[in-house]
């Protein structure tokens, strides 16, 4: 751990996120990601990375100023197929994710839960996939509360309720905003 700078390189401790240091706000640090998406992350779970290239807050400034250069580019055409493109669905029952939870403690069982949702938004992210349902049921609501902790992290991510009809109260939607 050690004092962070704007400009740092940093990673996450026991995630595969790397990124730089856009913000040190208190104990909160935003990261912008490798993939450039800005994340918040409390400054125990960073690490700085030393021995890398150093960035000057000149070459930042230059960099940010560049970033905000509107780029000219043709609309992509949305095919009538892929705009009304299925919602990608994560079942987050731990029956569909191990073959036995026999023995296993609610905290295990929920890291579980909240690695694989982490893993596919992360995934849904890359792959531009725009809306993801996960389905965590209802029970006591714990994991719901984790998800929603999980999310807030994200800039780039809007929830909400998913289709009652469909999936009742458990389920939960995420938007994810495309950048360009």
């Amino acid at each position: 751990m050690g004092k962070f700078s704007i400009g740092d390189r940093a990673e996450v401790l026991d995630e595969a996120i790397a990124g730089i240091v856009q913000k040190v706000d208190g104990d909160r640090v935003t990261l912008i990601t490798d993939d450039g998406f800005p994340m918040q992350y409390a400054i125990s779970d960073l690490v700085k990375i030393e021995g890398h290239i150093s960035v000057t807050n000149y070459e930042v400034a230059r960099i940010k100023k560049e970033k905000e250069l509107p780029k000219r580019r043709k609309a992509p055409t949305i095919k009538p197929k892929e705009r009304s493109a299925p919602k990608m669905e994560v079942d987050l029952h731990i029956h569909q994710l191990v073959k036995s939870s026999k023995g296993m403690s609610n905290y295990d069982m929920l890291n579980i839960q909240l690695d694989t949702a982490k893993r596919q938004l992360d995934f849904a992210i890359r792959k531009r996939i725009q809306r993801v349902v996960f389905i965590h049921g209802v029970g006591e609501g714990v994991l719901k509360e984790e998800l929603h902790y999980l999310f807030k992290k994200y800039d780039n991510v809007e929830f909400y309720d998913a289709e009652y009809q469909k999936y009742g109260l458990g389920a939960t939607e995420v938007y994810i905003y495309q950048s360009s």
